[in-house]
């Protein structure tokens, strides 16, 4: 027990410190073990375990895909489709930037990406409009939550290989939770546009919109090819992040031709800098994993949480709790898999699957993504629309809400997340 506790203190001192995550958990991890009077061939041993797995190379496949599709204006095409289908609705930039980061995460699935390359767009032309920057921002900064939610989902990617579950059931299961956030976000912004009397635009004819929707063609079949393909069981998760950087690639440069040959090479080395920090930080972890397990941690943390309460019902919200607290101040793949471990166990023992607590851990993290302290993507909106910090916080709650009522649900609610993996067998 003793060297768990200094793994976590360890960790905990380091990255306030400003060390680089994935260095903070080697170096705790290293110390641990050499307290433990345990070899440290393990620590090679268990990062290569931890990367020596065919679906984690959907992780650099994912990353390159999203990189060459904001390089070659695949997301521009969407946002036009978006526009042409629901411009004249009132609160149409709003509820485009919503359905926008809804099929764009289905791409790159990433939230900082996200916000990025459809906020990018939106949000100066959300301002024009008469939106306030902050609402502006608050719409943009939580719709990116779903890409880390809706599938494919680097986060689920990262938590299957952890625990060695399925990664098309984890995508199966987040594709209703995700479309009740997606939805959620929609009413809410609808709502609050016509509070705030937003302007609306002209309604397009029928052959104006299909128009478009020819236009914009390559970019939709995108997610199509791409979840199809998954779930039809035409590839792998990991073939099918093969073949979206693929398909980026030819619609960017022989298509669209907005990638230069030129660019290629950069693109690519932006891609491996993040993928390598990202699986280092895996590899790390498993040596994290490794300590903690042999210190009886998760055992600890499962007896002192039931000793407060035994009922399933306390257990998940006391998770849930812990989760959202996490999320505030950890990289959402951090903390899956520091934390997978610890709380997977208490989460069986309450009746959870572990696709199901899956779900709940990975979602309870993208809210993270939008609450201060960190709340990175709520800062990438807010800087993007210049706005005051806490004013964009504060218009962020509304969103924040909806997140949580879904959030609910799907912890209580097994059949949302299990019942789409079952019928698709």
């Amino acid at each position: 027990m003793e060297i768990g506790v200094l793994l976590l203190v360890g960790m905990i001192v380091l990255i306030a410190l400003s060390v680089p995550v994935a260095f903070a958990i080697g170096i705790a991890s290293m110390s641990a073990i050499i307290m433990g009077h345990f070899q440290l061939i393990i620590i090679p041993q268990k990062i290569f375990a931890g990367l020596d797995s065919f679906p984690m190379l959907a992780i650099p496949f994912f990353v390159l895909a999203g990189n060459l599709m904001t390089a070659g204006g695949i997301n521009d095409k969407i946002m036009r489709f978006a526009t042409a289908v629901a411009g004249w609705m009132r609160g149409s930039l709003g509820i485009i930037t919503v359905v926008a980061s809804a099929i764009f995460s289905s791409i790159s699935g990433s939230g900082t990406a996200t916000v990025t390359a459809i906020g990018g767009i939106t949000i100066p032309a959300m301002k024009k409009e008469g939106y306030p920057a902050s609402f502006a921002a608050a719409i943009a900064g939580s719709s990116s939550i779903l890409g880390p939610l809706i599938p494919p989902s680097i986060i689920l990617i990262v938590y299957g290989s952890s625990v060695q579950s399925s990664i098309k059931d984890l995508f199966l299961a987040a594709v209703i939770p995700g479309l009740m956030l997606t939805t959620g976000f929609i009413v809410y912004t609808y709502f609050m546009a016509r509070r705030l009397n937003l302007p609306v635009s002209e309604k397009l004819s029928v052959p104006v919109i299909l128009r478009e929707t020819r236009k914009s063609i390559w970019a939709l079949l995108m997610p199509v090819i791409i979840l199809g393909g998954i779930f039809g069981g035409v590839f792998t998760p990991t073939e099918a992040a093969a073949v979206s950087a693929v398909y980026a690639f030819v619609v960017g440069v022989f298509v669209y031709r907005n990638i230069r040959i030129g660019q290629v090479g950069r693109i690519f080395y932006e891609s491996c800098i993040t993928s390598t920090i990202m699986l280092f930080l895996v590899g790390c972890s498993k040596v994290s994993s490794w300590v903690l397990a042999v210190a009886k941690v998760p055992e600890a943390i499962s007896q002192g949480l039931l000793s407060v309460t035994s009922s399933p019902v306390l257990l998940l919200l006391l998770i849930n709790v812990f989760l959202l607290v996490v999320g505030m101040f950890m990289e959402a793949n951090v903390a899956v898999v520091i934390f997978t471990p610890i709380l997977l166990p208490i989460a069986l023992a309450c009746g959870l699957s572990v696709v199901q607590f899956g779900v709940v851990m990975c979602l309870n993290l993208c809210i993270g993504l939008v609450t201060p302290p960190v709340g990175l993507c709520a800062l990438l909106g807010n800087g993007i629309a210049e706005a005051r910090l806490e004013e964009t916080l504060r218009a962020s709650i509304a969103f924040m809400a909806v997140g949580l009522a879904v959030l609910l649900l799907t912890t209580y609610v097994p059949a949302l997340t299990l019942w789409l993996p079952a019928a698709m067998r």
